[in-house]
């Protein structure tokens, strides 16, 4: 009988990863056995007996084609948008990608006010303060001339804290070519929406075809912060205007709780395993 070569997914390609940056030890699952079975892994075994598992070399190609189709299948604006949810929680932040939240906005614009109307900055124009969630109606009595938006941001992140008014939240909004800047600061809509939920907003640009940032400072309204995505890192050209964000609603947090926050590459790797060593005996007291 042929021997079945079973085939790898993304599922294989995450055991593969672990196995690589732990000591190796199995967990002796499905995913092991088909591993094993592809040549992917081999099985050494210790002179005290233990066993554990090793890379061959054609898993260690595996996964670097793996990692090679993943940088290649990620957009200019999707490497920019991991680039800046890593650096957040890397800087001890929780970070999200994708979310949806709800904001409640002046009709004016959302009616499509130019883009020159200058977004409100009064306290009533702090809509993530608002506690009610039950009863929208409700929620918006307080601000009759409201309606409530969607907003999408590239990057959401509050800080690491178990009080409500140390969170922090902030707005990351990426840009990676110049037409796309410009036709985003059109929509007052969308950047009030951005300031309405978070207590900064970053505006950060990438480079062009040669190298040149996409904008700068002069093209972002001042209520926004501004970065530059330079060689790996990210410059700061403007810092953004901070405000306090005493507490962050009940549909925000349910938002949050159904999202998967971003996790950065080195808290998947599992820490270095060592087999037990012995305990010398202590010694007994003198008689």
């Amino acid at each position: 009988m042929d021997p079945i070569e079973p085939t790898l997914n993304r599922r294989h390609h995450q055991r593969l990863r672990e196995i690589y940056r732990s000591a190796g030890w199995p967990c002796q699952d499905t995913l092991e056995v088909e591993l094993i079975a592809a040549g992917q892994l081999e099985r050494l075994r210790s002179a005290d007996g233990h066993e554990t598992l090793r890379l061959t070399d054609a898993g260690i190609q595996t996964l670097a084609q793996a990692f090679a189709r993943n940088q290649a299948a990620r957009s200019p604006h999707e490497a920019l948008v991991e680039q800046v949810a890593v650096a957040m929680t890397r800087a001890g932040r929780l970070a999200w990608r994708g979310l949806v939240l709800r904001v409640p906005l002046p009709r004016s614009l959302l009616q499509g006010a130019p883009a020159d109307t200058a977004i409100p900055r009064e306290p009533g124009f702090a809509p993530m303060q608002m506690s009610a969630f039950d009863d929208e109606t409700e929620a918006l009595q307080a601000l009759p001339d409201h309606a409530w938006c969607m907003a999408c941001p590239d990057v959401f992140s509050i800080r690491r804290s178990s009080v409500e008014a140390y969170l922090e939240p902030v707005v990351h909004e990426i840009k990676v070519s110049r037409a796309d800047l410009l036709g985003d600061l059109k929509k007052p809509a969308k950047r009030a929406a951005y300031l309405g939920m978070a207590g900064a907003c970053w505006y950060v640009l990438g480079l062009d075809g040669k190298g040149r940032p996409v904008g700068g400072p002069d093209d972002v309204p001042p209520e926004c912060g501004v970065m530059v995505a330079r060689e790996g890192r990210l410059d700061v050209l403007r810092e953004a205007p901070r405000r306090a964000m005493p507490r962050l609603p009940l549909h925000v947090w349910v938002s949050l709780a159904q999202a998967s926050p971003v996790q950065r590459d080195d808290a998947l790797a599992q820490p270095p395993l060592r087999a037990p060593t012995a305990i010398p005996d202590a010694p007994g007291p003198d008689i």
